[in-house]
């Protein structure tokens, strides 16, 4: 017998060595044209100013590439006759790889639509490290769809499977209502975003600090007395939350008062005194100043004016030089602040009717000795 009509493992030495040659030249040609056409396709993504062609390169160097390689073993067991159990072996082995590179594409393409969400927000490197644990369990629901699809396909009836998914969500659910109402909360505050990662936030008009944290279950702030703040996140969404960092400006009211004894041409300069202040501060936007009540010992200026900046410490500094600039010019115009006093004329009416009424006594006792 010829030596290429031998039969192994039911293919002649023929068909085996086609097969052999059908995976080196393909293993070849794909080494050679890989170097040339991944060079030339990240000189491309480098040109570009969007990350999507850099993915795509990503995705076709990890994945399409080795994926390619399977094929071709694949292209060549192909050539070859076997029996049905082998055949089936080599279809069951054919389906894992490739629901397994689908999925690892499926998976890249979730991470890199989450990073590039996250790449156009503020502190983004802190926010992807807070993303990770997100990342981690969108992945293993799409290996368990994956697993699924694949049991299917198998063959298999995936009913059994999908109805004990089923009931045993819902027990788990119900087990584990809280740390699910917090899990879903997490899933609020990543896409809705009401605080973020620094933000200065006072919740329920109790809790004041920083937010240095935001996992699946618990929220952590750092109060501005020192100590860490452990929130859960499903009572930060059910909260009424004042996030300072989003505010864009701050609206200062103050009122000051002078006493009755500043004349009438002191207080038409008290408005224009303090609107100059206000102007030639910086940061600071001058909104009002009038002359509102007759208080019970003073005379009452309200004043509104807006810092156009969240930084509290600028808008203190700023308030301070506004504060000193008001007191340094009504120095110059002799203008007083008023401070509480009270005058009492009880005393006086007091004395004034006890001198009466000794001197009614005195003229009595005058007209007795007269008489």
């Amino acid at each position: 017998m010829n030596f290429w009509d031998r039969i192994l493992f039911g293919n002649p030495f023929s068909d085996w060595a086609i097969a052999f040659g059908i995976i080196v030249v393909s293993f070849a040609l794909i080494k050679i044209l890989k170097g040339p056409i991944m060079k030339k396709l990240k000189k491309w993504s480098l040109e570009t100013v969007i990350t999507f062609d850099d993915f795509i390169v990503l995705a076709i160097e990890k994945s399409v590439i080795p994926f390619l390689y399977f094929a071709a073993i694949f292209g060549a067991f192909d050539y070859l006759t076997f029996n049905t159990r082998t055949t089936h072996i080599i279809q069951v082995a054919k389906l894992f790889i490739i629901t397994y590179f689908i999925l690892g594409l499926l998976n890249s393409a979730i991470q890199y639509a989450i990073f590039t969400f996250l790449d156009k927000q503020e502190n983004s490197d802190v926010k992807k490290k807070q993303a990770r644990s997100l990342v981690i369990i969108l992945k293993g629901v799409v290996w368990i769809l994956g697993l699924v699809f694949l049991i299917n396909n198998l063959g298999y009836n995936v009913t059994t499977i999908i109805t004990g998914l089923g009931i045993g969500g819902i027990a788990i659910a119900l087990a584990a209502q809280a740390v699910l109402g917090d899990f879903f909360s997490y899933f609020v505050i990543f896409f809705d975003r009401p605080f973020e990662i620094d933000d200065f936030i006072i919740v329920d008009d109790k809790t004041i600090g920083a937010v240095e944290y935001i996992g699946i279950k618990t929220t952590r702030i750092r109060s501005i007395s020192g100590e860490q703040i452990v929130c859960s996140n499903k009572d930060l969404t059910d909260s009424r939350v004042h996030n300072y960092k989003k505010m864009m400006r701050r609206r200062i009211v103050f009122s000051i008062g002078v006493i009755y004894q500043t004349t009438a041409e002191q207080m038409k300069k008290i408005p224009g005194i303090i609107k100059a202040t206000i102007d030639a501060a910086e940061n600071a936007t001058f909104d009002r100043s009038h002359f509102s009540a007759f208080g019970d010992f003073s005379m009452n200026f309200e004043t509104v004016y807006f810092i156009e900046t969240p930084d509290y410490n600028m808008y203190m500094d700023t308030q301070q030089k506004i504060y000193l600039e008001i007191l340094q010019a009504f120095e110059k115009e002799n203008i007083e602040f008023a401070y509480p006093t009270q005058t009492l004329f009880a005393a006086n009416a007091f004395v004034q009717q006890k001198q009466e009424k000794t001197n009614g006594v005195e003229s009595k006792s005058a007209t007795e000795r007269t008489n």
